[in-house]
């Protein structure tokens, strides 16, 4: 589980640029589906069939779905100079750019980093602002002409931050959102491998969630799922963060409740937690989640969805940090709901 995460991470990934990930994860995907899929945008569907219902009725058709693409940086000019200018593609918090390391994907792989005045010629006042991304410029350290040679406006940014382990079960490094949740996609079908279940069960590596969630709604579009399940990140605990908005690293996985996902599924969800022994926590959000729940929640005629969350500290960052074990416990929980669903399942969504 961990060498694929950090191969996972390795991987460019960018929103609408997802082709190379897909690939790799296409792959993992058929060493535990019946079927893998890919359609045109790169979204990756692992398809795995349990036993069908001994009274003839329907097995429930699951889409469960995690995001592979990553917030990243797109070059937008080249100076006289050979630096380059650069936009971001998805939230990228330009704080934080300030002498991180990247890859240009440019004609060939190029090193580069965001260069930074150092603070013994800055002007009087200049260390207490904060510089604007527009400002910033990236150094590759080769001479303009072969700059100009190589890289081309519109070419793609990735950071360079590989995974790294910490103290017990903890990680970090970038693009855990959503990369921990497609292993996660994985983790679920291996459970699934130990248990009976009915359902027609899709894991599905969903493209530009970071964009507008554009991948869940083609998604469910070619799926038509009964039940949507939709794995994300939610904010881990940190001493300057909010309480009321962030959850512990080390207390179970986190489960929303709200109006963007239904009730009846949400709470057979956590009463499969309970007989279970699963630690949970519960996530109350009173709107839209952000998540690709939201885009299946409400596409074609409409799809049950529930929403299982990774906290995560640091989210768009190069160290965004996650407890192992949370994978873990979400993949059991997941599959011990999906094998949960037998016949007379249409029952849990009425409320």
């Amino acid at each position: 589980m961990k060498e694929f995460l950090a191969e996972l991470l390795d991987l460019p990934g960018v929103s609408g640029y997802e082709e190379i990930i897909a690939r790799r994860i296409s792959d993992e995907f058929s060493k535990y589906c019946d079927e893998v899929q890919t359609d045109s945008f790169y979204n990756v569907y692992g398809i795995k069939r349990g036993t069908a219902p001994k009274d003839g009725s329907p097995a429930p058709k699951v889409m469960r779905a995690a995001h592979v693409d990553e917030v990243a940086l797109m070059v937008r000019d080249v100076t006289e100079e050979g630096f380059l200018r650069f936009t971001n593609i998805g939230g990228v918090d330009q704080r934080i750019l300030l002498s991180q390391e990247v890859t240009i994907h440019g004609r060939e792989k190029l090193f580069g980093i965001i260069s930074t005045i150092p603070p013994h010629i800055q002007e009087d006042g200049d260390s207490k602002t904060a510089v604007k991304m527009k400002d910033m410029c990236i150094d590759l350290g080769l001479p303009v002409e072969k700059v100009k040679a190589l890289v081309r406006i519109g070419d793609l940014i990735t950071f360079r931050s590989p995974l790294v382990s910490m103290a017990g079960s903890m990680v970090n490094g970038k693009s855990m959102d959503d990369r921990a949740s497609v292993v996660m996609l994985v983790e679920v079908m291996k459970e699934l491998d130990r248990l009976k279940y009915q359902a027609e069960v899709y894991a599905t590596a969903t493209v530009q969630e970071e964009v507008g969630t554009r991948g869940a709604i083609i998604s469910t579009y070619r799926v038509e799922p009964d039940i949507g399940i939709a794995i994300d990140v939610t904010h881990g605990e940190t001493p300057d963060a909010p309480r009321e908005r962030t959850y512990a690293m080390n207390k179970g996985i986190v489960v929303a409740k709200g109006p963007n996902l239904h009730p009846g599924l949400t709470e057979k969800l956590l009463e499969t937690a309970g007989e279970y022994g699963i630690d949970f926590q519960l996530n109350i959000t009173s709107g839209p989640t952000g998540t690709d729940a939201r885009s299946i929640q409400i596409s074609r005629g409409g799809v049950p969805t529930v929403l299982v969350e990774l906290p995560l500290r640091y989210m768009h960052t190069t160290v965004e940090t996650l407890n192992l074990d949370h994978i873990k416990q979400g993949a059991r929980l997941i599959a011990l709901f999906i094998a949960s669903l037998k016949e007379g399942w249409q029952e849990w969504l009425k409320y």
